[in-house]
């Protein structure tokens, strides 16, 4: 009989196999996913995390406003070599002229400013091309003139005035040539047509263009010009800067286009230097006055004049066009050395007075140029002992921070009551307006910077 067989085992297993599908079966359902027999059951990993972040930093802010530099130009008068200060370089020794003993107070008050001007009121055609060395009228120089202002630190010279011509074209030409060589910069005469009339100068990084003008006696409808009544060649005239009184909107106007010039060339401010006026009187006279406006209307910055031999008064003006824009004017700086003096018949003894007139602007950061300050040393021609001209025509500085005049210039009881008054007459006629002037800069230059938000 046959033995009877156990399926419980069987049916364990079977019921195993079909549990395991249905756990498989709901994991699969819950992630929205139908298994598939012939792929391998699925890894699970853990979910990737974003990278970490810096915290967040504040905006970059901007660098504070300041005061970035300043630039410093200091400017005398006229330098009139006439025939007793030309006597006064001869070297008997060496049979040449050296006229370094005139400034030899100077040189520390021209090397305290950033740049420093003066106007050559004389020609230098040598004595060999027919016109022999000589003072008023036709002036006509050594080139130890030039050579000594260049070792008392002087930058640049002036050359459009009523002696321009006094030796006709070759000193016209020949004086320019002269300051070339000697590496001075020179506004108011040019050598070609196609050279600016003007120069922009790079002082300290803040750009000031700077132009010369002189009247003429007369000026021809083709641009003929005439100085002291000597008439240039019409090509001359188109090489040096000169103005009529009768026919000033073309001045203006002419002005007004190298004005823009000038800002195109990335001036910052521009300084006029002009000859004009009356000689010997120590005001402006009307049409000076009007003027200035015009001039300050146009958009000046400084105007420094001279021709009048003798310091005029320092005006602050208002431009009528801009009420934000004013304009420094001296109408005359005076004699820087001559031998104009109280001794000539009907001459002031003003005409033996000068000064370092000085004015200075400042930049800030932000690009804004301001004009700050300005100051004025006078200054007094030291002619001293007629009997030897090689000691004569010294330029004595008076520089109210120096407390001992005598001691510091070497001179005696008379003559340091002779600087004194000088001090006295210059300050005068300049004070008030100067004084005036320095006020209204200081306030402006606080609501500027104000303004602007400089940090002190």
């Amino acid at each position: 009989m046959a033995k009877k067989r156990n399926s419980m085992p069987f049916l364990i297993a079977v019921l195993a196999v079909i549990l395991v599908g249905l756990i498989v079966l709901v994991v699969f359902l819950e992630h929205g996913q139908t298994p598939d027999p012939t792929e391998p059951t699925p890894t699970v990993t853990e979910a990737p995390t974003d990278p970490p972040t810096d915290p967040p930093t504040d905006p970059p802010t901007e660098p504070p406003i300041v005061k970035e530099s300043t630039a410093t130009i200091g400017v005398t008068g006229d330098i009139l070599m006439h025939d007793r200060v030309i006597a006064c370089g001869w070297q008997e020794d060496t049979s040449t002229y050296n006229y370094d003993h005139i400034y030899q107070h100077w040189k520390k008050y021209v090397a305290a400013v950033d740049y420093a001007v003066a106007n050559l009121e004389v020609t230098l055609c040598s004595n060999d091309n027919g016109y022999d060395y000589k003072g008023y009228p036709c002036f006509n120089s050594p080139d130890a003139v030039p050579e000594a202002l260049k070792a008392a630190g002087f930058d640049m010279l002036l050359t459009a005035n009523n002696h321009s011509y006094d030796t006709r074209n070759k000193g016209f030409i020949r004086t320019q040539q002269v300051l070339d060589e000697l590496g001075f910069d020179r506004i108011g005469t040019r050598l070609t047509e196609d050279t600016a009339n003007y120069i922009v100068k790079d002082i300290n990084g803040i750009k000031v263009g700077m132009i010369n003008y002189t009247y003429t006696t007369d000026l021809d409808d083709d641009g003929k010009a005439y100085l002291n009544g000597i008439p240039l060649t019409l090509e001359d005239s188109k090489l040096i800067n000169v103005f009529n009184y009768y026919r000033l909107d073309e001045f203006y106007s002419k002005l007004s286009g190298e004005m823009e010039a000038m800002r195109a060339e990335g001036a910052e401010a521009i300084v006029l230097y002009i000859h004009w006026g009356d000689e010997y009187n120590t005001t402006q006279n009307s049409t000076q006055t009007k003027m200035a406006q015009d001039l300050c209307n146009l958009g000046i910055d400084v105007i420094v004049g001279n021709h009048a031999h003798v310091p005029q008064p320092v005006a602050l003006l208002q431009n009528e066009n801009d009420e934000t824009q004013k304009t420094l004017c001296i109408y005359s700086t005076g004699n820087a050395v001559s031998n104009i003096s109280r001794a000539d018949k009907g001459r002031p003894a003003n005409t033996e007075d000068g000064m370092l007139f000085s004015f200075t602007f400042a930049k800030y950061t932000d690009g804004t140029v301001v004009l700050e300050s300005a100051d004025i040393m006078p200054t007094w021609v030291d002619r001293i002992d007629e009997s030897d001209w090689s000691d004569q025509f010294i330029v004595l500085p008076l520089d109210d921070d120096t407390e001992d005049w005598q001691a510091a210039l070497g001179i005696d009881d008379s003559t340091l009551k002779e600087c004194k008054d000088s001090y006295e007459r210059t300050m005068g006629i300049v004070g008030a307006g100067l004084e005036e002037a320095n006020a209204y800069y200081a306030q402006h230059q606080q609501e500027v910077e104000a303004a602007i938000g400089v940090k002190n």
